[in-house]
């Protein structure tokens, strides 16, 4: 992976961290991140004019893949939100981490990409970091424990994330690859926010979205450039990077957000979120290396 697709994933990692911590501090998630999708879409909008030439026209197969990407990542959130609603955060937030054992897989297996053993290694770091990062002792009843429980609907949910989510990062993958990052990522952010907007039309949002904006717009105007940021550059690596490296690498943003919670937020960080992090940032460099 090249020096230039590192900067840009880990640009957009920082910013993946910055709205993630936004989202906490709000007070109704789901339509808080709508919120965010209008402003950072409304600020894509407003680079249009800026942009040297016109917009070229998609074809039927880029706002295909728009569509199915958006899909996809709507459904992750949605799962997401779901395991970690009813479930354990220590049990679920490992197994919604299985989209990396699935990119490389569909790298390898559907766009023809190939790991180094360094670049192999590095991955299977990060995966490990990742799934961690949340564990309460590094033990391997606890490691496994999350799979003891496959019936329970908050583990459920959290293993459709994961799948869901990769599937997305190949589709992801493939519009960029297809047409230039800006304009799939206009395409992609588009067609995710009209799904999140039929999701707000249920009659158990009614009056949620206006009560939401009066509590958290600071937020949400911040919101708009740091998801922008987040989108875009991440976006850009993706086109420059495989798939199977550049989403273990974007795991960067877990690192960052234990640094903000313990410098920021006074959280603690425990002997196994330091490991896990130094795990993370460990495989990102032999990733580079790769």
């Amino acid at each position: 992976m090249s020096s230039h697709a590192l900067s840009l994933i880990l640009f957009s990692a920082l910013m993946h961290a910055l709205w993630n911590l936004l989202v906490k501090r709000s007070g109704d998630k789901t339509v808080f991140i709508w919120w965010m999708f209008v402003a950072s879409g409304g600020m894509l909008n407003l680079m249009l004019p800026l942009l040297p030439g016109p917009f070229p026209p998609p074809s039927p197969r880029v706002l295909l893949l728009g569509a199915a990407g958006g899909g996809c990542f709507v459904l992750y959130h949605l799962f997401n939100g779901r395991a970690y609603r009813d479930g354990d955060l220590s049990l679920t937030y490992p197994l919604a981490q299985t989209s990396m054992v699935y990119v490389p897989l569909w790298g390898v297996l559907l766009l023809g990409e190939k790991l180094s053993l360094a670049g192999g290694l590095g991955i299977l770091l990060v995966l490990v970091g990742a799934y961690s990062v949340q564990l309460r002792q590094f033990s391997p009843g606890e490691v496994l424990r999350p799979f003891r429980n496959l019936g329970d609907p908050s583990v459920q949910a959290a293993l459709a994330a994961g799948f869901i989510y990769s599937v997305g990062a190949v589709i992801d993958k493939t519009g960029v690859s297809t047409y230039p990052p800006f304009y799939f990522t206009y395409v992609l952010v588009m067609c995710m926010w009209l799904f999140m907007t039929v999701n707000l039309l249920r009659p158990r949002y009614r009056g949620r979205v206006l009560r939401e904006w009066r509590r958290s717009r600071h937020l949400v105007l911040l919101s708009g450039p740091v998801m922008m940021g987040s989108f875009l550059t991440f976006r850009y690596g993706l086109n420059l990077a495989p798939v199977s490296y550049a989403v273990p690498a974007r795991q960067v943003s877990l690192l960052i957000g234990v640094i903000i919670g313990v410098f920021f937020l006074g959280e603690a960080c425990g002997r196994i979120r330091f490991s896990a992090a130094a795990l993370i940032l460990g495989g990102v460099f032999l990733m580079r290396m790769g």
